[in-house]
């Protein structure tokens, strides 16, 4: 808890204490079972408050159901000594946390949740930007940069762009955006300035020309620094809050005397939604909503656009697609350039000082709806329809008590078959089919995020809190159905213990032929040759044999089994 206030403006010491609180908590042994709660002011202006409560929002969808954010009018009062104004303020944490929602706001006793709602069309005239002025795009050359830029030029008519960026004229495209530019009859003037230096930034603004006056600036830049919030550190968010909140905060004070039209900083849905993996870019694009929301109360001109997921923004390849699928549980699907374009004209002309800039895929959510609950947020957008249980099968709970009703010869296979279902959700695979059960994670495509994802789902369908490292810990589905299933049926691993003899026996006199018709010849050939495993070779021979039926044809019978059944103990 601390005392909310504009000074000083860089929330970096109280976010990187936030930040090793938290950590400190998930680490300890023993709290695996609590919840935190953490108390911040109600103070939606302020940069330091909305910063931490970005970073804890990524928190709690990393680690759903075990941190709720308190927002209230009595946060300074709640660690004081006994007063009627304190018991009064613990009376309404208490409520907020039994409500059971991740973020609550408490004002005068009363408890809100925030939810999400259509921002209505403004109707009136709004200011429009002055042809002749300057407009200053931050993270001009980049590929958000560069369609403000020309949307700037064609749909605004805006003849004097200022494009910066830290390369500048040395940027990829920087020469063909410019000959662009200038053939459509625009002046262009790409500088390039790290905007994170205040000194650089006063010296860009002090080149542009009397004649052509700065009338709207529009800040785009930005870096990110994935990365779970274990393996964060104050490095990493000094990386990510330098391009998008320092150069928010020089420019807002560097021109708070110039007479401008418009002032959009660009956001990201991570602020708002807390995007699992970007706990320090959801803590830098909340503190740029903040300072948006400061300088409309103070009567300057400010909007922040916590833009969802572009169809184009430079990311490429698997890069693009992991960050649609991150959005898509948050409901949210990728917008074209066009429609991109088309939201930023009408936040010009909105009252609002924070919109969230997305497209909801409204089909998924009432599908989701019908099955479960949709996204906190989200929640006043979509109407639950009616939860029926003979058309729609439970997807959480209930799994030890379905995996115990089952045979136990057939329990591994059905855990099997649940872990590489959700492997492929999590991967976007059409078909659990596509998983490889004895295929490490790692090689894939899992990263430290995928991972929380698929601990998230996993501690859903169990009912029990996996530990984070679970997924390198067990590397394949297949070695982390043993240790799943060790979890929800311990009896089952002494019921192999105790019948490995029978087991022996009937493989024993099992005719190799056999195993061949019932096509478990290559399976066996895996367990007793595969990489990684003991050497394949057939008995008193030093050199290992290469062709793996021969090695078959010479081992007897009781080598075989031998083997194998130790090849298995030890997956």
């Amino acid at each position: 808890m601390y005392e909310a206030g504009h000074a000083p403006a860089d929330p970096r010491e109280v976010v990187a204490a936030a930040l090793a609180v938290v950590q400190a908590w998930l680490a300890a042994p023993g709290l695996e079972h609590t919840r935190l709660v953490v108390i911040v002011p109600d103070a939606e202006d302020d940069l330091t408050v909305a910063a931490v409560s970005g970073l804890l929002r990524s928190a709690q969808s990393e680690h759903p159901d075990r941190i709720v954010l308190v927002e209230s009018d009595h946060a300074e009062r709640c660690g004081s000594a006994a007063t009627a104004e304190h018991t009064t303020a613990v009376n309404a944490v208490q409520l907020a946390v039994a409500t059971g929602e991740p973020r609550v706001r408490v004002r005068g006793g009363v408890a809100f949740v925030p939810r999400l709602k259509r921002a209505p069309l403004a109707e009136g005239p709004r200011r429009e930007l002055n042809p002749d002025g300057t407009v200053l795009v931050t993270g001009g050359t980049g590929t958000l940069g560069s369609l403000v830029a020309r949307h700037l030029a064609t749909g605004h008519g805006v003849r004097h762009l200022l494009l910066a960026s830290r390369s500048g004229p040395d940027a990829e495209g920087a020469a063909a955006l410019y000959e662009e530019l200038t053939d459509l009859g625009t002046t262009v003037t790409i500088a390039a300035c790290d905007t994170a230096d205040r000194d650089a930034v006063a010296a860009l603004l002090a080149a542009v020309p009397d004649a052509h006056p700065l009338t709207a600036v529009v800040h785009t830049a930005g870096v990110l620094d994935d990365g779970v919030l274990t393996a964060l550190t104050p490095e990493r968010f000094d990386t990510v809050l330098r391009p998008k909140l320092d150069a928010a905060l020089h420019l807002h004070e560097l021109t708070r005397d110039i007479d401008l039209a418009a002032f959009v900083l660009f956001s990201s849905a991570a602020g708002v939604l807390g995007n699992p993996g970007q706990g320090n870019y959801a803590a830098a694009n909340a503190s740029l909503d903040a300072l948006a929301l400061h300088r409309h109360r103070s009567g300057l001109p400010g909007i922040s656009l916590a833009w969802g997921v572009w169809d184009q923004t430079g990311t490429s390849g698997n890069r693009g697609m992991a960050i649609q699928r991150r959005m898509a549980p948050q409901g949210l699907v990728a917008h074209s350039s066009q429609e991109g374009l088309e939201l930023f004209d009408a936040a010009l002309q909105s009252d609002d000082a924070v919109l969230l800039a997305a497209k909801p895929d409204y089909a998924a959510l009432r599908a989701q709806a019908a099955s479960e609950p949709v996204p906190v947020l989200l929640r006043s957008l979509v109407r639950a329809g009616r939860r029926t249980a003979r058309h729609v099968a439970p997807r959480w709970g209930g799994l030890a008590e379905r995996l115990t009703a089952t045979l136990p010869v057939q329990r591994e296979q059905m855990l099997l078959d649940v872990i590489r279902r959700e492997v492929a959700a999590v991967l976007g695979h059409s078909t659990p089919g596509k998983v490889d059960p004895d295929r490490a994670f790692r090689e894939v495509g899992f990263d430290s995020m995928l991972a929380v994802e698929l601990r998230n789902r996993l501690n859903g369908l169990v009912g029990i809190r996996l530990p984070a490292t679970i997924i390198f810990d067990h590397p394949t589905p297949r070695s982390l159905m043993r240790r799943l299933l060790a979890e929800l049926c311990p009896e089952a691993v002494g019921e192999l213990a105790g019948r490995e003899d029978e087991i022996r026996r009937v493989l024993v006199t099992t005719p190799l032929s056999r195993f061949q018709e019932l096509g478990l010849m290559e399976k066996l050939l895996q367990l007793v040759a595969s990489p990684g495993g003991e050497s394949a070779t057939a008995p008193d021979t030093a050199e290992p044999k290469q062709d793996g039926k021969l090695l078959i044809e010479e081992m007897g019978v009781d080598d075989l089994v031998e083997r194998a059944m130790r090849k298995a103990r030890k997956q």
